[in-house]
Formats: structure tokens, sequence, C-alpha cells
């Protein structure tokens, strides 16, 4: 090994003796220098990048054609990220290195500016394999479709990079200048409010990024409502500073990614996934128009199906509590059927009946508290199609029906009049 290392070092210091004297023999005095320096540095550079293609041709053969990179999804996730471009950089770098000294030997003041310039390289180089590095652990959760560390990961490396990008520029400028990096962090230490001031975003994007992660409250792709900014879409991208979404009106909407953390999110993902949406809408019912049902009433509603047999048995157990009751003919006295209760009644069999209504899931017609506007009253229920479209056309054709339907049982819907 000793003996092939030494047989480099002596190709190379013959290449630059050759360029060394074909220069000095057939160039002007004052061109003599600069033009040895630059061929060589000509040489050596072919020389870095003829090794530096052949070694990423070599290994990446390999990986392609003799590793099954679909079974091995490790081993795909490195290749796609080109971890081993950043290696066979690195081993490049570390020949030129070593062969600075063999080649430039005759020019000490060149080959300590080069041997500055391999180190500040070597540095870069090292930086984008870790970034790499970080990459290739996405692309594995992507495979292995975990969207939760993806979040995760990708708070962790933009980070990275953020703080990675100002270490390595102190570090080279410790190198080009040779200054030692305890005085630059010392005096970075006065301003260290200012750094965290700037750095706030993404600070605050950082534990954002881990605590959707690691509560896996939201991942990209899902169905998401943000009422503050009334925004209602699919998350498109979690990055370290911004959140984009794609609305439904074909828009993107982008919201500081701390948001997610300190604003109220409704994750809406689990209707589409179980292809149900849920109905929470009211009609509203003047309170004037209620009233007790006569049994003229009771017998026109008879012919309505749905409650038919609901009324007759009614009026049964009606009829038997009034017989002991004094003063029976007083329609106040004891239990009466009113309109709005029957009504609310064929709601909420008209609804369970519905073919386009979830029946595994919540299904009620309630009353909620009188309003200067009237009584509403309540209609929850689940659709079992969770398309947008097509949970409209269904709330839509419930509420057509029931709305005409009031009109049968003589109750007024409310609404504003307009004065021409």
């Amino acid at each position: 090994m000793k003996d092939e290392i030494q047989d480099t070092k002596d190709f190379l210091q013959n290449i630059s003796d050759q360029i060394h004297y074909f220069v000095r023999d057939n160039v002007h005095s004052d061109l003599v220098l600069t033009l040895q320096i630059v061929l060589k540095f000509i040489f050596l550079a072919g020389l870095i990048f003829l090794l530096d293609f052949l070694l990423k041709l070599i290994v990446n053969t390999v990986i392609k054609f003799f590793f099954d990179k679909e079974k091995y999804p490790v081993l795909k996730s490195i290749y796609d990220s080109r971890i081993t471009n950043s290696l066979v950089h690195l081993g490049a770098l570390n020949f030129a290195g070593h062969a600075l000294l063999s080649v430039f030997y005759r020019h000490p003041k060149s080959f300590a500016l080069l041997g500055l310039i391999v180190d500040v390289a070597t540095i870069f180089v090292i930086a984008g394999m870790l970034f790499r590095a970080l990459t290739a652990f996405r692309n594995y959760f992507v495979i292995k479709q975990d969207y939760y560390k993806i979040m995760a990961l990708n708070a962790i490396s933009e980070t990275v990079k953020i703080f990675g990008i100002f270490v390595l520029s102190v570090i080279g400028i410790c190198i080009i200048f040779g200054i030692k990096g305890g005085t630059i962090l010392g005096s970075l230490g006065a301003i260290t409010a200012v750094l965290v001031l700037v750095f706030r975003d993404t600070i605050l994007g950082f534990v954002t990024g881990l605590h959707v992660a690691t509560s896996k409250s939201m991942k990209v792709g899902d169905w998401i409502s943000i009422p503050k900014y009334s925004i209602e879409g699919n998350i498109m991208d979690i990055s370290l500073l911004t959140t984009k979404i794609s609305n439904f009106d074909k828009t993107v909407s982008t919201i500081p990614t701390y948001d997610l953390l300190t604003t109220e999110i409704k994750n809406l993902q689990i209707m589409s996934e179980s292809n149900t949406r849920r109905i929470k809408k009211s009609i509203y019912f003047n309170i004037n128009s209620f009233k007790f049902l006569t049994d003229e009433d009771i017998e026109r509603l008879k012919e309505i199906n749905l409650i038919s047999d609901y009324l007759e048995g009614k009026m049964t157990e009606l009829k038997k509590e009034k017989e002991n009751l004094k003063h029976k003919d007083k329609i106040v006295n004891g239990r009466q059927l009113t309109n709005i209760g029957v009504f609310r009644y064929y709601a909420q069999k008209y609804i369970e009946n519905d073919p386009d209504i979830d029946k595994n899931g919540a299904i009620m017609v309630r009353q909620l508290d009188i309003t200067p506007q009237g009584l509403p009253l309540e209609i929850y229920c689940f659709t079992n199609d969770s398309k947008w479209e097509h949970f409209e056309q269904i709330q839509a054709d419930i509420f057509d029906h029931l709305l005409v339907a009031s009109k049968e049982f003589d109750l007024q819907v409310m609404q504003v009049n307009v004065k021409v």
C-alpha cells in the first residue's frame, strides 16, 4: 500500500516537473510563474474531476444493478438522496489534499492557498452530506407512508439547515482568516437576544412541527378548516416557516406554521376517510304558528304515511289519559299533540328513511333555544357521501322537502320581509 502511494506521488511530481520545465523553456520569463501555477491547477482539477466522475459512476452502477432498491427501502432512500455522491466528492477532495504537495511542491505559496480552498470545500461537502442524510430519512418515511414522522423530520431538517449554514459560515471564516472559533462565538454572546428575535419564527415552527408530528393531529393531505382565516381545504405542505393549504375554490392559502399550534383548527379528514359528512342546519319557525292539533287536523295528517301509525297510537294513548280528567273537553287539559311536535317527529322519520343518510351515525331533530327570529328546529345527521358536491345536493334535497312539508302542518317558516 505504501509503495502504491509513493508511486502515485512520484507520478504526480513527474507530471508537475514536466509542466514546470516546459513552461520555463517556452514562455517569456514574466509569465512563467503565473502560467506554471495555472497549468498545474488545471491538471490537478482535471484529475480530481475525472476521479470523482469514475468513482461516482462505479458506486451508482453497483447500487443500481446489483441491489434491489424496491426490496431494500433504506438503500433506495440513500440512492435517491445521492449521499453516495457526497461520499465520492469527499474522497476526491481527500485525494486533492494529498496531491497538492506533490504537484505544487515547487510553489509553497500556491500550495498553502489551494490547501485552504480544499479545506473549505471539504466542510461544505460534509454539510451537503449531512443535509442529504436528512433527505434520505425523509425518503424512507415517504416510502413507509409515515407522514407524521415526515413532518417531524421536515421541522428538524429545516432547522438543522438554517443553523448548519450559520455554523458552517463561522467555521469557514475561522479557516480562511485563521481566527479562533471561540473569539467569534464570544462576540456573538452580546447579540443573543437579537438572534432569538430574528429566529423567532424558526424556533416556533420547529416546536410546532414536533408537536404536530408527536400528537398526530394532522398531516399533509388532511382536509382541515381554520375558522380564524375562513380557510377550508387540504394541506399541501408543512414546512418550517409556512404551511400551504389548497382551498376548494382552487386557490392556495399560506399561513405561518406556528399557527397550527396557536389557532383553532378543525381536522375534517375523518369525514373523508369514513365517507360521511355532517349536516347541522336549522329551520326557524314562527312561534305564533304553533297550535294544538284538533281531531280534524289529526285525521288529515294520518294520510301522511311516515306518521300515520304514530298518530294512531298517540290518539289511543291520549284518549285513555283523558278519560279520568276533569274538564276533559278543554283542549289544554292533559297532554296534547302539537303541529310543531308532530312535524318534528315527521322530520325525524323522513331523515331516518332517506337512503343518503348514514344509519350508523347520529340522526336527530331537536329544538334549540328560542331566538328573536323564532324557534330553531335543527337537523343533525351524517350523509353517506363526503364529496362536497354530493353533500350539498343531499342537504338541499332534505331541506327543500322539509320547508315545503311544513305547510302541511300549518307551520310558518320565518324569513326577513324585504320592502320593495
